[in-house]
């Protein structure tokens, strides 16, 4: 019998390089990366703010200033600019591993949980390999960005592993998320899930993924300084990760060989 299996992924970082803003976004509205976090920075501290909720107001405070509309079609276009780490644009992992998956009796879904913005997201050219992109978002009117109508940060990433599990692919449904289901009638058991992170914002569903049973993976920019690591490898000393690789997805590459080996321990599992 089939049994399912889920990556999980964060998304600026982890699959693209800096973050999806800064791509093209950003330099529309006439600011530098670093301004543009700058004030995110003051003014999450100045109003005692969530920091998703703070940039996504200031996307549309200084998109408004600049006279630009925000529209699904242009946070389209700007997620068509992200940074994708090699071996991710032609979608030969996605084949790879689930094919992977399916000889050794696995059906593996792929996952994206992320703070960043879900419209820039759907334009990237690998959206059509995750069965569910879970991300912050915003409320339209007239095809205009008007709120933000879901932030996703570093704590309620959690949320959305259980959403998976039990198979609840919806964001408003409280209710569904809280009713009890038991482990043996849950889609995807933590036990067949890995979570792949880069950083700070990922570190509790790195840890509460180790604790359920399951697997992650912190992975970095492999053209980093490579004396900035020290604070990735203490995930490994912590308990928070099973693996550190450079975010590279090629062919026989560390995190290929590594979901390989934790996909084959989770198919001998069955026996």
């Amino acid at each position: 019998m089939t049994q399912k299996a889920a990556i999980i992924y964060d998304y600026d970082g982890t699959l693209a390089r800096g973050n999806i803003q800064e791509c093209s976004f950003i330099p529309e509205i006439g600011m530098s990366r670093e301004d543009f976090w700058e004030e995110v920075r003051i003014k999450k501290i100045e109003h005692d703010a969530d920091q998703i909720l703070v940039y996504m107001n200031l996307m549309l405070q200084k998109a408004q200033a600049a006279g630009i509309k925000i529209t699904k079609q242009e946070l389209n276009r700007h997620g068509a600019n992200s940074d994708l780490y090699a071996g991710l644009i032609d979608l030969s992992w996605f084949d790879r591993m689930n094919a992977f998956a399916s000889k050794n009796g696995l059906e593996l879904e792929h996952y994206i949980v992320s703070s960043g913005i879900y419209e820039m997201i759907e334009g990237s050219p690998i959206f059509p390999a995750f069965k569910r992109v879970f991300a912050s978002q915003f409320m339209y009117e007239n095809n205009e960005a008007m709120w933000p109508s879901v932030s996703i940060n570093y704590t309620t990433k959690t949320q959305y592993l259980f959403r998976i599990n039990k198979g609840i692919y919806n964001v408003w449904d409280n209710s569904q998320i809280n009713t009890f289901m038991p482990e043996n009638e849950r889609p995807v058991q933590f036990e067949n899930m890995i979570f792949v992170g880069d950083g700070d914002t990922d570190i509790p569903s790195m840890k509460m993924m180790t604790q359920k049973g399951g697997h992650s993976i912190a992975v970095y920019d492999p053209k980093c300084d490579k004396s900035d690591l020290g604070k990735i490898h203490s995930l490994i000393s912590d308990g928070r990760v099973d693996f550190i690789a450079p975010a590279d997805y090629t062919e026989n590459s560390q995190i290929d060989i590594a979901v390989r080996g934790l996909l084959g321990r989770m198919a001998r599992a069955l026996n």
